[in-house]
This record gives C-alpha cells, sequence and structure tokens, in this order.
C-alpha cells in the first residue's frame, strides 16, 4: 500500500539527503553515522582516525549505504573548511550536520594545566563553532536550509568534578546552539542540540561496569546505563523535517538523571 508522503513517518525521512557527522570514527559519532546511513542519507564521516574511518565506510556500503571518509581536525579552520569542500564536491549539498567531536580530561580542578583546558575547549566548543559556522556558510550561499545538531551534554546543563572543562565547554555549546538558532532561522537553517547523559561506549565502559559506576547507574530513574542506538531517535527528529518547528532547543536524553540531581 502507497504511504502518503506526508504522513507521521515521512516527516523522518532523511532519504539521500547529505550529512557530515564529525568525531565519527568511534563511540557515539560511528552510531550516528550508521543511523544516517541505514535512513538512506549519504555520509560523509570525517575524523582524525583514516583507518576507523575506513572499516567504517566499508561497514556502511555493506548494506548499500553511502558513506565518504574524510579527514578532519576540527581546530583547525583550513581543515574543516576542506572538509564541508570535499563533502559537498563528492556527495552534493549538504542538509545535515552532526557535531560530534569531542573529548574530555579527568583532573581536579586545582591540578588543571592550561594545555589540557585549551585542547578540550578548542575540541568541544571552538571546533564545533568552526564546523557549525563553515556548514551554515554553505547552505546560505545554496540556499537550501538544513539541521545543525549540536552534541552536547546534560553535563552542560549541571555539573560534576574533575571534569570542569568539559562542563564549561558542554554547557558553552548549549548556549552556542541557542545563539546560532537565533541568528540563522531566517536562512531556513534550524540548530538544536542532544544533551546526552552516561552512555556507554570504548571509553567509560569500564568505569561503568565498577562500583562507582554501578552506584552512579543506581541513581538514574531508568535503571539503567545508556546505549548508543538510544539516542537513534532523538538524531533522527532533530535531523528531519519532524523537527521542522523546533530550534534552539536541547533534547535531554539521560534516563530522567538531571531531573533528579
Amino acid at each position: 500500500m502507497d504511504v502518503p508522503s506526508d504522513t507521521t513517518a515521512g516527516r523522518f525521512d532523511v532519504e539521500g539527503r547529505v550529512a557530515i557527522v564529525t568525531g565519527a570514527s568511534s563511540g557515539l559519532g560511528r552510531q550516528f553515522a550508521l543511523t544516517l546511513a541505514r535512513a538512506g542519507a549519504k555520509v560523509a564521516i570525517a575524523a582524525r582516525r583514516q583507518d576507523r574511518l575506513t572499516e567504517l565506510a566499508r561497514h556502511i556500503q555493506a548494506f548499500d549505504g553511502r558513506a565518504m571518509p574524510i579527514p578532519l581536525d576540527i581546530t583547525d579552520a583550513a581543515s574543516v573548511a576542506e572538509c564541508v569542500r570535499a563533502a559537498e564536491t563528492e556527495l552534493g549539498p549538504i542538509s545535515i550536520l552532526v557535531n560530534n567531536a569531542g573529548i574530555a580530561v579527568d583532573t581536579p580542578v586545582l591540578e588543571l594545566k592550561e594545555s589540557e583546558w585549551d585542547r578540550v575547549l578548542d575540541t568541544n566548543l571552538k571546533g564545533a563553532w568552526l564546523m557549525a559556522q563553515e556548514t551554515a556558510r554553505h547552505m546560505v550561499r545554496l540556499g537550501h536550509g538544513g539541521s545543525i545538531v549540536n552534541i552536547a551534554s546534560i553535563l552542560g546543563l549541571t555539573a560534576v568534578g574533575r571534569v570542569a572543562s568539559y562542563c564549561a565547554a558542554k554547557a558553552g555549546l548549549v548556549n552556542l546552539t541557542r545563539a546560532m538558532a537565533g541568528e540563522l532561522a531566517k536562512h531556513k537553517i534550524r540548530v538544536n542540540a542532544i544533551a546526552p547523559g552516561y552512555i556507554e561506549t570504548d571509553i567509560n565502559r569500564a568505569y561503568l561496569r565498577s562500583d562507582g559506576g554501578r552506584a552512579l547507574i543506581d541513581r538514574v530513574p531508568l535503571r539503567r546505563v545508556g546505549q548508543p542506538e538510544d539516542l537513534d531517535g532523538a538524531l533522527l527528529f532533530l535531523a528531519s523535517d519532524a523537527s521542522a518547528y523546533v530550534t534552539g532547543s536541547v533534547l535531554v536524553a539521560d534516563g530522567g538523571l538531571s531531573a533528579v540531581l
């Protein structure tokens, strides 16, 4: 049976659209790239680790998806510009940016080095701004609008110890999302953020299985840690026309943890 294009399901469609996912070589970025590719998007997968991007591209191509690996240093404006140019040249007009690249430094605030602070802020905030700005310029030049999805964190809305630079960067990204949303709406560019809670990846798996990690999970109202695929719905909502009237928003996906902190 033919399904009308204006159904709810059709609003979540990203078939044939071009997306860039930064930090796509592992963790959440890898999952975001897979999710968009499975939904029919052509995905530029960008990161520094080219071997992992090549493996991911092969994985996507195995289910007849389209993926293009692009080397990217998100702290370097020239690298960012080249990433956007290459994605447009090879895949077409960019409709979606998933601004995911990020790092964290686990150090008490009194011991945090200036170089560590700079590295986290340069990657998580400055880099996200560079990527969003360059992609938005592309969208404005071609006049087709689009969706920018910044990957923030509940630690941009609250805070914990030992990751001050990460908390500061993600709080900045939350407000950058709102500021850019207000300015870019006239160009039909929507800017939103996802604020995940504790999502299990290779980086935190060992901690989450420790006594401290299990104690943390006990505080989550849903009584479990999140999995990368738990963010699929939020991503497809914000990337697609299903969120056509949503901009400047922060979608929290944390099992209810921030509600009880």
